[in-house]
């Protein structure tokens, strides 16, 4: 197996860092570093393993709103290319370059002229080829929607991606060679993401597993509808049903990441926002795509036998979620690598244990 850590001794994340970048030093909002104005700081903060992000609100704001961009923390680097394995001269495709910075290992390993990386954001990915030519490195660089990949240079051996995605394109699993791999960050929408690692068949499909946590930053053309739930309330607010529970709702985003997973298998296509403050908690479970579909919440307060629960539109959202945490207790509380995924040309399925048609209930 590679020795990534070697590789980045030779590649480091400093080389690919931007002046500006934010990290998550304390409590509250990101810390803003200027390597201008406090290079110690900078220095210090570019060698940490944490993640730093690099761009808020696809470059609209300073700061602000929405981290759209990064460098990941070193460890989950390795984490992503150990799983992904490539071996000498291997053809790979990089999508989300960022900084350039894996685009720039994956060259160190395979050879510059094995690697294309796609980046989606214009004044991102001339940032990033200024900072591969000046590290040596000069991989095909294309400015594109990752959700595509690049069929030009297909077929790949290995498929690398740095954003998460909810749903795995179809179109990655074609762009590669059967016997090849594709790992990516996948969130389903609630609490913490995962690790993905997939085997693409000779029939059209993939087929892998979950290995652990990951937090990543949502693949632009898969991102969900933000903005705060109070949106999702408005929007709907007749026929609000209101009900108990006495389901602590904190044992939700406090528990696993194979919880996520079996509600993503049983609950599809709504996302998950966890709000806490001095009084208690409140759990808000959301369609994924749009502020006028269904939504439940789920208010916690200290001391109370039960919670209350406000569910409206055409799905009861609570009902269906606490089933599948339910059914994730009557499983035996499964760990994250018991769960896996396949994909085919017009579906994917989350299984658990072997590859079926779904977790039966």
């Amino acid at each position: 197996m590679t020795d990534w850590h070697e590789i980045i001794g030779s590649v480091p994340r400093r080389s690919f860092s931007p002046d500006v970048v934010w990290a998550d030093l304390e409590p509250g909002p990101w810390v803003r570093i200027d390597r201008t104005t406090e290079p110690a700081k900078w220095d210090e903060v570019v060698a940490l393993d944490q993640p730093l992000v690099t761009q808020f609100e696809d470059g609209r704001t300073e700061g602000e709103g929405l981290a759209s961009s990064s460098l990941s923390m070193p460890t989950m680097v390795v984490e992503f290319l150990d799983q992904l394995d490539p071996f000498d001269d291997h053809r790979v495709l990089d999508i989300g370059t960022g900084a350039g910075w894996t685009a720039a290992l994956l060259s160190a390993r395979v050879g510059t002229h094995n690697v294309t990386t796609v980046e989606v954001d214009p004044g991102l990915s001339a940032k990033a080829a200024e900072r591969l030519k000046a590290a040596g490195y000069e991989p095909r660089i294309i400015v594109g929607d990752g959700a595509d990949g690049w069929p030009e240079g297909a077929p790949y051996d290995r498929i690398h991606a740095t954003c998460a995605v909810p749903c795995v394109p179809h179109v990655w699993v074609k762009q590669t060679r059967p016997g090849g791999v594709i790992v990516t960050p996948f969130s389903a929408g609630y609490g913490c993401g995962a690790v993905l690692r997939l085997d693409v068949l000779g029939d059209g499909t993939a087929v892998g597993r979950f290995s652990g946590s990951a937090d990543y930053m949502m693949m632009r053309a898969q991102r969900p509808a933000y903005g705060s739930a109070r949106t999702w309330t408005q929007a709907v607010q007749r026929d609000v049903r209101v009900s108990r529970t006495q389901l602590d709702p904190r044992s939700l985003p406090y528990g696993p990441v194979s919880i996520d997973l079996t509600i993503a298998a049983l609950v599809p296509g709504v996302i998950s926002k966890f709000y806490t403050d001095a009084n208690g908690a409140t759990l808000w479970i959301l369609d994924r795509e749009t502020y006028e579909g269904a939504w439940a919440s789920v208010d916690y307060e200290p001391g109370l036998p039960d919670y209350e629960v406000q569910q409206a539109g055409d799905r009861s959202l609570w009902d269906e979620t606490e089933a599948a945490y339910l059914q994730w207790l009557k499983w035996g509380r499964p760990d994250i690598t018991r769960f896996g995924i396949t994909v085919t040309p017009d579906k994917q399925t989350i299984w658990l244990d072997t590859p079926a048609t779904r977790p039966p209930r």
